[in-house]
């Protein structure tokens, strides 16, 4: 198929076009930036209506896959209109170019577990049945684009399958999320740019963690065999904790650190447990996780490690200075 990609050079992005690629589609990205060396990469903003219209004129796409989203929680308690608006304005953008340009194409929606919210113990693991109390106000629209994804099913009969995908990591995150924060600090503490004291926030929080390989090929088996008009938990199906996954890339660290808790870190509701079922998923795409957390934290370092040797200068020593 010829799939189409908004939001692809964000962090699960680049591993969906790999993972697109694998399965023989034909892949198109977009998003604000326009790479010379692409030619099926078109700069679009999604916010704009006409150019969502006109993007999908030009690539008539068969699928998408809509990555396409402002997506760390933390940061939506600081910037709520922001987020409200990119959001929920982009996911209709698409769903009105689909409509009038592309009626026949596959949509997968990807939404996030953060819309389940706080939940009781007894709850767990949850299933897409359970009722969504969304905690933050990224979670608040992540409900609304997955109804509004549901109101366009069911008003005019498109093909849409939803997600609500759970934690995932892996090499290519930004340093806004917990574990290639940790990872970060902890490369540039051997390069000498960082002081042996790791900033962490709430260690205690669980969550259901995938790697964003294993992530992209459930997409991938979500737009080839998933049921339309249905939305499935991607998840692993096990919770940890996050002070033990901080501590598993301690365990690799070349120099001593100390932990310290940073309360600017810290979120005004945070969700103590999230565990997912992901039954639905392996059943209807024969999916299942192959990368171990194990493996997941050594690439998440060693992309880090990489990231920060390539701004530290050859032609002299590293030299510490206390930066947090």
């Amino acid at each position: 198929m010829r799939t189409l990609v908004p939001g692809a050079t964000g962090f699960v992005g680049p591993h969906v076009g790999r993972a697109l690629e694998t399965a023989g589609h034909e892949v198109w990205t977009t998003d604000r930036l326009n790479p010379r060396d692409n030619p099926r990469h078109l700069s679009c903003d999604l916010m704009d209506a006409d150019a969502v219209h006109q993007l999908f004129q030009k690539v008539e796409p068969q699928a998408i896959i809509h990555l396409a989203s402002m997506a760390s929680v933390g940061e939506s308690f600081q910037r709520p209109q922001l987020t409200l608006t990119n959001n929920i304005t982009a996911a209709c953008n698409v769903l009105e170019a689909l409509r009038h340009v592309a009626p026949q194409a596959r949509l997968l929606m990807v939404g996030s577990a953060e819309q389940y919210g706080i939940v009781s113990p007894e709850a767990l693991p949850l299933r897409e049945d359970h009722p969504q109390q969304p905690a933050s106000p990224y979670a608040v629209a992540k409900v609304a684009q997955e109804h509004l994804a549901l109101q366009y099913h069911r008003s005019w009969k498109l093909d849409i399958v939803l997600t609500r995908s759970f934690n995932h990591s892996g090499p290519g995150q930004s340093n806004r999320f917990v574990l290639p924060a940790v990872a970060e600090q902890i490369a540039q503490c051997e390069c000498g740019k960082h002081d042996a004291v790791l900033q962490v926030g709430n260690l205690d929080a669980q969550r259901d963690f995938l790697d964003v390989r294993d992530v992209a090929r459930a997409y991938v088996g979500l737009l080839e065999k998933g049921q339309r008009g249905l939305c499935y938990n991607v998840c692993r199906g096990e919770a940890f904790r996050i002070g033990d996954l901080v501590e598993g890339l301690l365990q690799q660290s070349r120099v001593p650190m100390k932990l310290q808790q940073d309360p600017t870190r810290m979120r005004p509701s945070d969700l103590p447990v999230m565990l997912g079922s992901a039954q639905r998923l392996q059943e209807d795409t024969g999916w299942q996780p192959t990368l171990s957390m194990q493996q997941t934290l050594r690439d998440i370092l060693e992309d880090w490690r990489e990231r920060v040797a390539a701004t530290t200068p050859s032609d002299k020593p590293a030299t510490g200075t206390g930066r947090s």
